[in-house]
């Protein structure tokens, strides 16, 4: 069922502007109190910031091969703490490495280049994931 739903997560997310829920990267030549006071940058607060990414996250991975994963390992181990605690510091690595790599790419590109990159990419891969629901 998750594979059969990946393609239209992944197209909807790709419509769904980064700059909704949080505040965009200002230009580096430009200071920070340079940004216009909207309702969006009012309301990005960190518990906003936080609780979005948690639960984007969360239901990206909930059932998907990496959790399937640590449950196999978790039933053929007599330690399952050990492979909890195996599974989370290799999902906050990846995570670390994904926010330290976005963090690069929007310090060297405008955020609008950005988006539509993203986009397409996105779209890409849905396209991929269709033809091989199609193919199967």
């Amino acid at each position: 069922m998750k594979i059969y739903s990946a393609p239209l997560s992944l197209v909807a997310s790709t419509f769904k502007s980064p700059s909704e829920n949080f505040d965009v990267a200002i230009a580096p030549d430009k200071p920070k109190d340079a940004r216009p006071q909207t309702a969006t940058n009012k309301s990005s607060s960190t518990g906003a910031v936080f609780s979005s990414t948690f639960i984007t996250i969360f239901l990206a991975e909930l059932g998907d091969k990496t959790q399937l994963s640590t449950l196999l390992m978790s039933a053929e181990s007599q330690a399952p703490g050990v492979v909890f605690l195996g599974a989370a510091t290799a999902l906050i690595t990846t995570s670390l490495l994904g926010v330290i790599l976005g963090r690069w790419i929007a310090s060297r590109l405008a955020p609008k280049t950005v988006e539509i990159a993203a986009g397409v990419s996105l779209l890409f891969i849905s396209g991929m994931l269709l033809l091989d629901i199609i193919a199967a």
